[in-house]
């Protein structure tokens, strides 16, 4: 039976992955077309007109579209591995067997896997990630497949959990994500600030980043243009501030939504108070970031993927821009988040998959709806940034409340903060995991963590 069962816990969600995939590739090529805009010209026109560019040896110059940090070269250039086919075929081959990468360590954590595969399963994990991850990149439907955002959040995910027992290779994987997309960066807003473990870590972040910068800044002129190439942008049609103009627009304001820097956002009277009220919200998220770093009494074994989380959420929340390939980076870390057993942020989940759904809704099926500022198109907005907002504030009180009321992991200096560290069963010492640099101390005995 334990056979079975344990059959079931691959199987199952592998079976699911490939109909759900199969549904998606079917969209993205085209076979099935939904209602608004094709998702897929960002491939076949932006991504496929970059790439042309970056084969000559330098980043896109004067182009307003491009706004990322220079290792977003690499996934523009990928598709180059594939010579035998065509650049957009060759760019979602690529994603799905990213897609089917990620998919792997969720079921590698989980520990649902037959023979070989079960040995990867790690105490304190369940298998409910994969799920998630199944379930939140079909919920955003073909744009999951057709932006560069699913390789960045699969980074982000193998970081989380190399983070467990290779410090080194999660921090030199956030440093690379971050230099991919920036976001991953807020990865280390729970990493412990003591200990060999943590030290290893922030090293390890620091001297990648570094090093490869130094490298795509001496291999091609442009490669820190990014830094600012958006502060002159404006408020993107789907994010939290456009709702003001939404409705505003029914009131007269004079105002319009224009093409800007690669995506439609709202240009005209009282814009710029709007970007700056999106600024000071997200510095507020910093200060209370800050703040519950400063009053977290100990980091517990889940502290790494839970502010990992709701970072990236109060980020993406505040944002001048909520593209909808933003929500693939949040289904990434909740699926890590339900993953580990001691993490508090399933309700947040949740509400993000919620959100997933009905950022399909919004974009592309009722696109024209919302850039009209048409009734339905302000209600999907209302009810998708409603739903980001709910899930922002829960995954801040639940990640105040576990670093307050005395969970505990290895200790404040190894090992605290590393998603699945492991926690003490039924009363019972348990072992820290090896340390990289020297011989773990002896385990010492501590109660199981309240839930």
């Amino acid at each position: 039976m334990s056979r079975i069962s344990t059959a079931r816990g691959v199987w199952l969600p592998v079976a699911a992955w490939a109909v759900t995939r199969a549904v998606v590739l079917l969209c993205v090529l085209r076979v099935l077309v939904l209602p608004g805009p094709d998702v897929t010209t960002d491939v076949s026109v932006i991504y496929q007109g970059w790439f042309d560019v970056l084969k000559t040896g330098t980043f896109p110059p004067d182009d307003v579209t491009w706004q990322y940090p220079p290792a977003a070269a690499l996934a523009i250039l990928s598709p180059g591995l594939l010579p035998f086919l065509d650049y957009a075929p060759a760019f979602f081959t690529l994603i799905l067997l990213t897609d089917a990468a990620v998919l792997t360590l969720f079921l590698r954590a989980g520990g649902g896997a037959p023979c070989s595969f079960r040995a990867w399963g790690r105490a304190g994990h369940r298998p409910a990630g994969a799920w998630v991850w199944i379930a939140g990149v079909a919920l955003l439907g073909p744009t999951a497949y057709a932006r560069y955002d699913l390789m960045v959040t699969a980074v982000a995910v193998a970081a989380l959990f190399a983070a467990v027992r290779r410090p080194q290779v999660a921090g030199a994987l956030i440093a690379f994500g971050a230099l991919l997309k920036i976001w991953p960066a807020l990865l280390l807003t729970g990493a412990a600030g003591r200990g060999r473990r943590a030290r290893a870590l922030w090293w390890s972040a620091a001297g990648t980043a570094a090093g490869l910068t130094l490298f795509f800044v001496a291999a091609a002129p442009g490669a820190l243009a990014f830094l600012t190439s958006q502060r002159d942008r404006g408020t993107e049609v789907e994010s939290l501030g456009a709702l003001v103009f939404h409705f505003a627009r029914h009131f007269g304001w004079q105002g319009q939504v224009l093409l800007n820097y690669g995506s439609l956002e709202f240009l005209g009277p009282g814009v710029r108070v709007a970007g700056t009220v999106a600024l000071t919200l997200s510095l507020a998220a910093v200060g209370w970031l800050f703040l519950w770093r400063v009053r977290a009494r100990e980091l517990g074994p889940a502290t790494l993927c839970e502010a990992a989380f709701t970072a990236t959420l109060l980020f993406t929340t505040t944002s001048r821009v909520i593209s909808p390939q933003y929500m693939l980076w949040l289904v990434g870390l909740a699926a890590v988040c339900v993953t580990v057993r001691a993490c508090r942020q399933t309700l947040p989940a949740v509400l993000v998959l919620l959100a997933t759904g009905v950022t399909l809704l919004e974009f592309p099926v009722r696109f024209a709806d919302v850039v009209a500022s048409d009734p339905k198109g302000v209600a999907l907005l209302v009810v998708r940034n409603g739903l980001l907002v709910a899930a922002s504030l829960l995954a801040c009180r639940r990640l105040w409340v576990s670093t307050r009321d005395g969970e505990r992991g290895d200790g404040p200096g190894e090992g605290a903060g590393v998603v699945g560290a492991r926690k003490p069963a039924d009363g019972m010492a348990a072992a820290a995991p090896p340390l990289t640099d020297a011989a773990a101390p002896p385990p010492t005995a501590a109660p199981p963590a309240p839930r």
